[in-house]
């Protein structure tokens, strides 16, 4: 399979304070700074190791997180062990600690927060469903990402990634599938993220759901189609890139050499469909989707077809021996 590389892309990190706004965080203690506080990992640490005396290896560069077994534990310290396991745990440069369920705040934890300046929060979740929507927030907002020049459509249900050179008729095309039923994601920039082994794509907020049309200008599409026309994103299952006819070239008719395009790592299926007046692009595209999907899902006419015509030269080969032989 052919594999042509389009991006790259780039490793993001989060501050600390969008991650308080975005989680709605309880603030116990803001440290100074934290606006400069950078987080570019979305592993997390539960330090009850570190509470009983172990700090060899301790992850102090992640969020640390005391539920409900490290604060009962923590509880039944004396007062003076639990000073001393708590000024060591925040003599590191731990970028903010979280108590979880509501519970009490310890007063030591109070007092070294502001001693070492470290910010300290809170939340009413149970550690574990805390834990699970602090990592997924992390993994999205981390994700590595790059902006791709370009059209993003829903049809059928598969995210199709439109490319091509400009005045080449992506909008048109999308516009014309938007007619049909399909929806728009993102036109003229798509911002895609790599979640885990998928593409997620969608558009920048500034432009979601706007569309240009080269000779009647910019256009709302979900004003004028309603807002079944429009998604705010979709993972990438297919690339489609339009260019014009070209007559030396020789475009794939059978289908069997398949090619693909890698974005961010993550290998997608390529398509390159060759444009020239009279062809119905849209159409084209809507049976592309269909195909595709029928790829996936174990079926591919080409080869099918591929083994009935050699399957038919192997019988007629048979029948064109001699007897004997």
């Amino acid at each position: 399979m052919d594999c042509i590389n389009i991006g790259e892309g780039q490793k993001n990190s989060v501050t600390l304070d969008r991650l308080i706004r975005d989680l709605d965080m309880e603030v116990i203690y803001l440290a100074e700074g934290v606006e400069d506080v950078k987080i570019s990992a979305s592993e997390l640490n539960r330090p009850g190791l570190q509470l009983a005396g172990h700090f060899k290896n301790f992850a102090y560069e992640r969020i640390q997180i005391i539920g409900t077994i490290e604060w009962h534990y923590t509880n039944n310290l004396s007062k003076d062990a639990r000073g001393y396991m708590l000024k060591k745990m925040f003599s590191y440069d731990i970028p903010a600690l979280v108590v979880s369920r509501n519970l009490p705040i310890f007063p030591e934890l109070l007092e070294l927060a502001k001693e070492y300046n470290r910010t300290l929060l809170r939340t009413e979740l149970a550690t574990t469903k805390y834990i699970n929507i602090l990592i997924n927030y992390l993994d999205y907002v981390l994700a590595p990402e790059i902006a791709i020049h370009g059209v993003l459509v829903e049809v059928y249900g598969m995210g199709i990634l439109i490319i091509g050179k400009s005045g080449i008729g992506k909008s048109e095309t999308a516009l014309e599938l938007i007619k049909r039923g399909h929806r728009l994601v993102a036109d003229d920039s798509v911002a895609i993220k790599r979640i885990d082994r998928a593409l997620k794509g969608e558009a920048p907020a500034v432009i979601r759901h706007f569309m240009e049309v080269r000779g009647i200008g910019i256009l709302n599409v979900e004003r004028l189609y309603g807002v079944g026309a429009v998604k705010d994103s979709e993972f990438i299952d297919l690339v489609i890139e339009l260019e014009r006819w070209d007559e030396e070239r020789e475009y794939e008719r059978l289908g069997l050499d398949e090619e693909c395009v890698e974005i961010l790592g993550v290998q997608v299926p390529r398509l390159v469909i060759p444009v020239l007046p009279g062809r119905n692009l849209a159409m084209i595209i809507e049976v592309a989707a269909r195909n595709t999907r029928q790829k996936g899902l174990g079926y591919n006419a080409a080869e099918e077809l591929d083994g009935m015509v050699r399957k038919r030269i192997e019988q007629r080969r048979g029948a064109d021996r001699p007897i004997g032989d």
